[in-house]
């Protein structure tokens, strides 16, 4: 890391700080309360204008990405604090008026606010990646740190920012216009400090969304983590906005407002444990766990009803919903194409996005235990699918560290638990190193047959001309004749069976 990039990125993650007040904002119960008075709704109805965050962020996504790698993060990051200045003073705006449209205004500055995180998430992502190089998944969990320290913090700014208008309503509009001239200060600093230009140095012309779509492939597994933005938003943004809800009407708890307190802790000192743990254990480990652990408490929570039950479930969702999981799925993205950056953190985003439109616009229309069941439904989903993505990424992870431990002479083991599983992998790994430019995945593959086809040597014979074409560079059998072996002399013949020869 360069040190003249510190005060830069420190200005790249204070827009998330800001952010972290932006998102949670919605889903305090007594803003919620207050918002409702004002404009004469039901409380449950403010979650739609939390929806309106994700429509916003499903307009902008596929433009924000491309932006990003062909314009640089300098711009991008510089659209998403002029637009969130906008929302945020657009919130006092819609509160001032009341009856008199100010649910409608709010919606709309919304789905500004949901623009800003767009460009938000495509400029600062891959620039913090691309500033701590070395350990770009620790950079993109600074992002949800300082998001969560702003959550910590809310439930105490909320008793200092509270005032009283002249009709007697509550308001919190100083919160509102406070926060907004503060992303007015980031957009002016964004431009008087340095940010990594390998961006605009790169060759070549940059592509659209639908361009770099067309050119890249993407697999099941990718496909699975990229999905898992879906669902790992659904987690954190269902129990954020309605688990309050849930205490005060199933739980009869009059004042839950601490709950944020112990859920923004528990990601907190997530991030830490985990940015210290990524040392140790593979990033998918965490993709496979804690979508489990969130399941668990969910269920826990649901049929337990009590308010030490509602406390360490916030503080655990916090813990494995919402300490950097989006974030570890991003990076891991980020590093199966490293030439699209921001283009697939558009990608996984616009999944997040598309999740945090239709879930919250149905949860604003369901009683609070109905979304809780909904939340374990869709986490479930999350399980299956981090099962699903979690093979092809554990590689790629382990050949990344090995690499950065000086290692450049490996042999990648793509042997899975079956034939299938197998012919998946070799065919992944070399389609991602030729047609993607991954040279992670750049090394020569093995195939172990003794533990797909043990004892079978009729079975072994047959997969030695397959993986002869398709992409074993080296195939362990158990035994290998003169008959067996001239048929492979005469496959290795035809070069473009094997793109490496």
């Amino acid at each position: 890391m360069n040190k003249k990039y510190l005060p830069s990125a420190l200005i790249l993650y204070l827009n998330y700080f800001i952010h972290g007040v932006g998102c949670s904002i919605l889903g305090q119960a007594v803003i919620k309360e207050a918002l409702a008075a004002a404009w004469g709704v039901e409380a449950m109805a403010i979650t739609a204008i939390s929806a309106a965050l994700g429509l916003g962020r499903l307009i902008a996504l596929p433009f924000a990405g491309p932006l990003s790698d062909k314009l640089g993060r300098r711009i991008s990051t510089a659209i998403g604090s002029a637009s969130y200045a906008i929302y945020l003073i657009g919130l006092a705006l819609a509160f001032n008026a009341g009856t008199h449209g100010g649910y409608t205004i709010a919606y709309v500055c919304a789905i500004i606010g949901g623009i800003a995180n767009s460009f938000l998430d495509t400029g600062i992502y891959p620039a913090v990646s691309e500033i701590i190089y070395k350990a770009p998944g620790v950079a993109t969990m600074g992002i949800k740190f300082f998001i969560a320290i702003a959550q910590m913090l809310l439930p105490f700014v909320l008793g200092v920012a509270v005032t009283s208008t002249a009709a007697g309503f509550t308001s919190y509009n100083p919160l509102f216009y406070g926060c907004g001239i503060a992303y007015i200060v980031l957009f002016v600093l964004v431009f008087l400090f340095p940010l990594p230009d390998a961006d605009q140095k790169a060759s070549g012309k940059k592509e659209g969304l639908i361009d770099s779509l067309k050119h890249t492939h993407f697999s099941f597994e990718s496909i699975a983590m990229i999905l898992i933005g879906f669902t790992c938003t659904g987690t954190f943004q269902l129990w954020l906005n309605c688990a309050q809800n849930f205490a005060k009407e199933n739980v009869g708890w009059a004042d839950p407002s601490i709950m944020q307190t112990y859920y923004s802790a528990g990601t907190m000192l997530a991030l830490v444990v985990t940015a210290l743990l990524t040392r140790k254990i593979k990033d998918v480990r965490f993709i496979l766990g804690y979508p489990v652990i969130c399941l668990v408490t969910m269920i826990a929570v649901l049929v337990g009803k009590s308010q030490t039950l509602m406390i360490a479930g916030a503080f655990l969702i916090g813990w494995a919903g919402a300490g950097g999981l989006l974030q570890i799925v991003t990076s891991v993205c980020n590093m199966l194409f490293p030439k699209i950056k921001g283009t697939v953190t558009a990608l996984v985003m616009i999944a997040s996005s598309l999740c945090n439109y239709t879930i919250l616009t149905a949860a604003s229309k369901m009683q609070p235990s109905q979304v809780m069941i909904m939340n374990i439904v869709l986490t479930a989903a999350g399980v299956v699918l981090g099962v699903s993505g979690a093979d092809l990424s554990e590689i790629h992870d382990t050949v990344e560290k090995l690499e950065g431990l000086g290692n450049k002479n490996l042999v990648i083991d793509v042997t899975g638990a079956d034939v299938k599983e197998t012919f998946k992998n070799a065919v992944q790994i070399r389609k991602a190193a030729i047609k993607d430019g991954d040279r992670t995945f750049g090394y020569s593959s093995i195939v172990n047959l003794h533990k797909i086809a043990a004892g079978d040597l009729h079975k072994q014979a047959a997969l030695l001309s397959l993986f002869t074409m398709k992409y074993g560079s080296v195939i362990v059998a158990e035994h290998i004749g003169y008959a067996e072996a001239l048929p492979l002399f005469g496959l290795r013949q035809n070069v473009f069976t094997d793109p490496i020869l």
